[in-house]
This record gives C-alpha cells, sequence and structure tokens, in this order.
C-alpha cells in the first residue's frame, strides 16, 4: 500500500481480485481493469461501469481456470494501449475517474477508522462472539 499510495503512481493494473481491487480503491488510484477468472468480471463492471473509477484493458472472455496456457493472453496490445492513455490522459472523463476514486478512498480509509462502519461492524461482531463464548460456559 505504501508504493500505490504514492502521489507519482497515476494508475493501478489490477487483475481485479478483490484485495487488489480494494487495495486501488482504498490508495485513491485509478484502475486499469485486466481480468482472467470468475469474479473478477465482476469486480471489474463494479470498478469501471458502477463506481467509474477505471478503464477496461478490453478482457471480455472468461478463461476456465487452467487453461491460461492453452488459451493464452486475451488482450491485445492495441486493448492496453488505449486503456492506458484512456486512464492517463489529461481528459474531463480522466479528470473525474480521479476525483472519484481519490473521493471513494476516502471513504474507505473513513469505514475502517475508530467510530467508522467497518470497525463498528467488526466491533460489534467480535461482541457477539464474546458474548456466545461466554454464554455456553
Amino acid at each position: 500500500m505504501l508504493i500505490l499510495s504514492h502521489h507519482a503512481v497515476g494508475g493501478f493494473l489490477t487483475h481485479c481480485g478483490w484485495n487488489s481491487t480494494l487495495e486501488g480503491i482504498t490508495a485513491g488510484v485509478p484502475l486499469l481493469t485486466w481480468p482472467l477468472f470468475g469474479d473478477q468480471f465482476c469486480n471489474q463492471k463494479l470498478v469501471v461501469q458502477v463506481l467509474k473509477a477505471g478503464v477496461s484493458a478490453g478482457v471480455q472472455e472468461v478463461m476456465k481456470f487452467g487453461e491460461e496456457e492453452k488459451i493464452g493472453v486475451l488482450v491485445d496490445k492495441e486493448g492496453v494501449k488505449k486503456a492506458v492513455e484512456d486512464l492517463m490522459r489529461e481528459s474531463d472523463d480522466a479528470t473525474e475517474r480521479r476525483e472519484r476514486v481519490k473521493e471513494l478512498g476516502e471513504l474507505a480509509n473513513k469505514a475502517v477508522e475508530e467510530g467508522g462502519s467497518s470497525h463498528s461492524n467488526i466491533t460489534y461482531f467480535l461482541q457477539d462472539i464474546m458474548q456466545l463464548a461466554q454464554s455456553k460456559n
């Protein structure tokens, strides 16, 4: 997260695994999405179409796990070039994307601070577990 959060990082190429997706958004960095398997395509749709925090490299087909050597790369040089240009250019869309992902990052960080929604939920969850354990004794 230290490197990803550095001000010199202009974008993050990700396979759209849930952890890397959250790390990129939490760091406030626009994502260049390149999914391969399963839920990574759902995460890409969330990032690109719903949150508007990234750009797709153009992968449309889900690769079956274990067939990556047989199938090969599902995006071409032009797809990557266009996605990088879209992500990094100085345009209204790119500026809005950078502002949006920065705002999402701030919200994500607030959620894990003391009193934030994620912090509170995990605290309540742990309290419930402790109460359940005590009631069994």
